[in-house]
């Protein structure tokens, strides 16, 4: 039994790492702004990963550059826009509506009906989400709209990175975070000045990366080898929900039961992209936020 479940508990611990990161960047905002604690997130999770891949043991052709940048493109703006959504709207919305990217990128590969109505399933969702009726005045148009480019960036970094892993390996994955660390980061210190550096910020900026990415990523290397990946993909689809529950628990984030129903949608058609959808691009996965 233990052997059976063991690696799905391992990857909600996983996933729960994440979302919490996100619940203890939110609280550093005020201190360090989005970009400061992306930029740092970013920073921290090269040393680790470069340490991790040693990416200089293997020679690097110039065509796997050219997706390496784009990758580490995509994922450093997509930490950038996640974060500056989650500053204006509660965190599980946003990791709701940032799901949608993958969602679409996945839609490139349908080939049956029921493909395209767990597409507009999402779309539904995603729609009552939209501050354009009463139900949902309370949310952030703004924080909706940088949610929705993280999606997007998301769906960047999902197709960049299968053909940058294609061409150099996991190392991709160390390179672009560090590509993309140098343009993140002087954002980070135009926005946020020296408190950047101040020696009481640091260590829990070092606590967000750890539990953003280094913990999931390690947790995510034990647990994938042995669980489907089918399961794998179908679990992280509920990322919204842990996001929520993140967000309750440590920011006292609460939802209307009109903001869940939208997000179980979402989920939903999450799910049934995952189970109806025979082809799925190989992703290098590094947790998405």
């Amino acid at each position: 039994m233990l052997s059976r479940f063991g690696p799905i508990v391992i990857i909600l611990i996983s996933m729960a790492s994440v979302q919490g990161s996100s619940s203890l960047a939110k609280y550093l905002f005020p201190i360090l702004g989005p970009a400061g604690m992306a930029g740092w997130r970013l920073v921290f999770s090269s040393i680790m990963l470069l340490l991790i891949f040693k990416p200089w043991r293997k020679p690097i052709s110039k065509q796997a550059w050219k997706y390496i940048i784009l990758y580490g493109l995509a994922l450093g703006f997509m930490n950038l826009s996640y974060y500056s959504a989650i500053k204006r709207i509660p965190i599980g919305i946003a990791v709701a509506i940032e799901l949608t990217g993958p969602i679409v990128v996945a839609m490139f590969a349908a080939r049956k009906m029921i493909d395209f109505i767990w597409l507009a399933i999402a779309i539904i969702g995603l729609v009552m989400l939209l501050p354009i009726h009463n139900a949902s005045t309370d949310l952030d148009l703004i924080g909706v709209i940088l949610a929705l480019c993280a999606g997007s960036c998301w769906g960047m970094y999902i197709v960049f990175g299968r053909k940058a892993g294609q061409l150099q390996g996991a190392s991709s994955v160390a390179l672009g975070s560090v590509i993309v660390s140098f343009v993140i980061f002087p954002i980070g210190v135009w926005q946020s000045g020296e408190v950047m550096f101040s020696l009481d910020v640091l260590p829990l900026a070092l606590l967000v990366a750890l539990l953003a990415s280094a913990i999931p990523y390690a947790l995510d290397m034990i647990a994938m080898p042995k669980v489907p990946a089918l399961t794998f993909s179908t679990l992280m689809s509920l990322s919204p929900v842990l996001g929520a529950l993140s967000g309750l628990l440590f920011l006292d984030e609460t939802l209307s039961g009109y903001q869940w129903l939208s997000i179980l949608l979402i989920i939903i058609s999450s799910v049934g992209t995952v189970l109806s959808i025979s082809y799925k691009p190989k992703i290098i996965a590094l947790n998405d936020n």
